[in-house]
């Protein structure tokens, strides 16, 4: 398993890591398998989503930030609520095919680590799980 460090700078931001995922698989001499991809953070998540365009981004966190306003009737006591909701829609994690050592996304997709309650220190762990083929 390796880790991903990451710097989050703002409240609420998308951060393409796909190329710090291809490297890890490059460094591992991983062929053929599955890159599990998993954000440890209650107030984060993990997607895949279009990385040509940034107003994707954009847009992506504006209509969760309607969906899930700052103020309503949360109880949870450190006022980090909305980020929690956030997180459970976008998910934890996210499992992606490696077919000879490339990530088998579409044309416009990208990985994205996805902060709800920055500006905060996080890690995404990433786990290559192999395929071996046996010849029996």
């Amino acid at each position: 398993m390796e880790v991903i460090h990451i710097r989050t700078t703002g409240k609420s931001c998308m951060i393409d890591i796909t190329g710090q995922v291809r490297e890890i698989i490059a460094a591992g001499g991983m062929q053929n398998g599955i890159a599990v991809v998993f954000a440890p953070h209650t107030t984060a998540g993990i997607t895949i989503n279009e990385n040509a365009d940034p107003d994707v981004r954009a847009d992506i966190l504006m209509k969760l930030g309607r969906m899930v306003p700052d103020e309503a009737d949360y109880r949870h006591s450190e006022g980090n609520s909305p980020a929690h909701v956030k997180a459970l829609l976008t998910g934890a994690s996210v499992s992606v095919i490696v077919s000879e050592s490339r990530l088998l996304l579409g044309t416009w997709q990208g990985i994205y680590f996805c902060e709800y309650d920055g500006p905060r220190d996080r890690k995404v762990y990433v786990e290559l799980i192999e395929r071996r083929i046996s010849h029996a």
